[in-house]
């Protein structure tokens, strides 16, 4: 290993950077695939219906899908984040959302089989269509992103994943937003479900 400083050139210009990271999310989530629309809105619908909202990603993905959990709280939506203490099992008519771009690692294939076994419902939200985690799924929302272990620079110039998980962000923001509108809820009434322990 080098012992030598790792930062041996100057620093680019990071509005560059902004740019570049910029267009490429616009220009991945121009590229979604054609049948999109319909997952997308199947999703907010099975969303909407559920008695509870469980949510579950690994790493970046799972930091950037609680951002989705969080919001959906906002909006008055029963949502638990799998993993802390204080989730509930989860049961018939449930909704997991998951987000993993391989659609293989291991906790959330686990996760979805259990889930199914409950008789509760799937999302996912993968760059793998044909993945393990989206054969379990009742809606697939494959975005047009890297996989984290492709390094090839050839779907995306962004490290490990990075577009998959900025989109990730984008879908749950934008799941929200509808939910929101279709809700006539306003921001006000929003408002108090923010926390106030902090």
């Amino acid at each position: 290993m080098s012992t030598g400083t790792p930062f041996p050139t100057a620093i680019p210009s990071v509005q560059t950077s902004l740019a570049a990271l910029l267009a490429e999310n616009v220009a991945a989530l121009e590229n979604f695939p054609s049948d999109s629309d319909e997952r997308l809105n199947e999703a907010a619908a099975l969303l909407r219906d559920a008695p509870r909202v469980f949510v579950l990603g690994a790493g970046r993905s799972g930091l950037a899908l609680r951002m989705t959990a969080m919001r959906l709280m906002h909006l008055g939506l029963a949502v638990h984040v799998v993993g802390e203490v204080t989730t509930p099992a989860i049961g018939a008519g449930d909704v997991l959302l998951v987000a993993s771009g391989s659609g293989t690692t291991g906790m959330i294939v686990r996760a979805a089989e259990t889930a199914v076994a409950a008789d509760a419902t799937v999302i996912a939200i993968t760059t793998n269509p044909a993945s393990p985690v989206a054969a379990l799924s009742k809606v697939v929302i494959t975005l047009p992103a890297a996989q984290k272990l492709d390094r090839s620079g050839a779907l995306s110039i962004q490290y490990a994943g990075g577009l998959f998980e900025q989109l990730v962000v984008f879908i749950g923001d934008a799941l929200f937003h509808s939910l929101w509108k279709a809700s006539g809820a306003t921001g006000d009434e929003l408002w108090p479900r923010h926390a106030n322990l902090e």
